[in-house]
């Protein structure tokens, strides 16, 4: 491939993993960072005054409101600029709500810049994986993808580790430390984007049978359902361990340095297993080990079910994201221009959901006074549906 000029830069020949690394930095800003470096930074927001709990809880939820416009709005920015203009953009615009954010002016700026992180990060979610992957063999796409979304876990992981040795330092030059660490890792990615077609992209043709609308259906209704199935971990894990088990604080912590870890190795594990046995077959796994892992604590099997559970629910976190984008590449491998699409469909479907089961979910503990286990009952239910789905719509498309 010759080089291309883009915006007055040369980009190089596409390097499979240097795009890969693009996109992993890429998913460690708009979403490792951006979301759940926040979870980590709430107390001490808190605590400093800037905001009290209630309108600290609501600036929580403006970039999740954020990142499903994003989601919506990223097949509108590519059909206006070139891919990797986009990617740039947004991990540029990511990195500056960090430093904005290190001066609470007042409560609409904070919310403007917390959606503005959000919207970064649904934008890149739909835009960075795919524009790698089309370069990719598809043989190799489960690893990559992998790969990419690592950078999910490693947030998730920085949330509990990076964030507290910064919070030393002081709040505001935490904020600031993460727009700094946000630009290193923007320059890294600059020149690594793919400019251009794939080299070998498959087309449509009429001998190809079109897939069936509702083999995606069900696959976004499933992913829908994984993300509700999600929610108890990631927002309830440390305050069961530390409040409802009675273990504190520290033991909470080191809890969610499991579910870091799980989510650091769990993208790559699961990508290998999908170029081993396909996404189809390796997302049915995945939907048997979340529906388990989810309801352990509930079962009373003690500490070594909830270790258990908080690796294998932090390592689908981010795991389940290349599965479900692989399965969309693998259905629509005749029909590529549509894959983007689906995919961001997909995505909004999963950020839909999630922030409704957030939602839902803490109403649903603030009126049953803390009931833990009845949120860990409605995760697994959700993905024992979307497990049902799953077979349910396998067996409607053979017949």
């Amino acid at each position: 491939m010759s080089n291309a000029v883009l915006g007055g830069t040369t980009t190089a020949p596409f390097n499979a993993w240097r795009a890969t690394l693009s996109a992993a930095c890429a998913s460690l800003i708009g979403i490792g960072f951006a979301r759940f470096a926040y979870t980590a930074l709430l107390p001490a927001i808190i605590g400093a005054h800037w905001f009290a709990p209630a309108t600290a809880a609501y600036l929580g939820a403006a970039n999740l409101g954020g990142y499903l416009a994003g989601a919506l709005g990223a097949r509108v920015l590519a059909r206006h600029a070139p891919n990797v203009i986009v990617l740039r953009a947004m991990m540029l615009l990511a990195a500056l709500t960090f430093f904005a954010c290190a001066w609470p002016i007042s409560f609409l700026w904070f919310f403007a810049w917390r959606f503005a992180s959000g919207f970064a990060g649904g934008v890149l979610m739909v835009m960075a994986a795919p524009s790698v992957l089309a370069h990719v063999a598809p043989s190799r796409r489960g690893i990559v993808s992998g790969a990419i979304f690592a950078g999910l876990g490693l947030g998730i992981a920085a949330s509990g580790t990076l964030v507290p040795l910064l919070l030393r330092q002081g709040l505001a030059q935490t904020w600031i430390g993460l727009g700094v660490l946000s630009l290193l890792l923007t320059a890294v990615a600059w020149r690594g984007w793919p400019d251009g077609a794939p080299v070998a992209t498959a087309t449509a043709h009429p001998k190809h049978r079109a897939v069936a609308p509702l083999t995606l259906r069900s696959l976004y209704v499933e992913y829908a359902l994984n993300a509700v199935a999600l929610v108890p971990h990631m927002i309830f894990l440390v305050d069961y361990v530390a409040r409802g088990l009675g273990k504190g604080l520290d033991a909470g912590a080191n809890y969610w340095v499991l579910y870091g870890l799980g989510a650091i190795v769990g993208p790559i594990f699961v990508g290998h297993l999908a170029d081993r046995i396909g996404f189809a077959r390796a997302l049915r796994v995945a939907y048997v080990a979340q529906m388990c892992a989810v309801v352990l604590p509930v079962l009373g099997l003690g500490l070594p079910a909830l270790i258990v559970s908080s690796f294998v629910m932090g390592a689908f976190t981010p795991g389940i994201v290349p599965l479900v984008l692989g399965r969309v590449n693998e259905l629509l491998a005749h029909h590529p221009a549509s894959q983007k699409g689906a995919w961001s469909t997909a995505t909004t479907s999963f950020a839909t959901l999630q922030a409704g089961a957030a939602y839902g979910l803490s109403f649903l503990f603030a009126a049953t006074s803390g009931n833990y286990s009845l949120l860990f009952i409605v995760g697994g239910a959700a993905m024992a549906t979307g497990l049902v789905v799953n077979i349910v719509a396998g067996r409607m498309a053979r017949a």
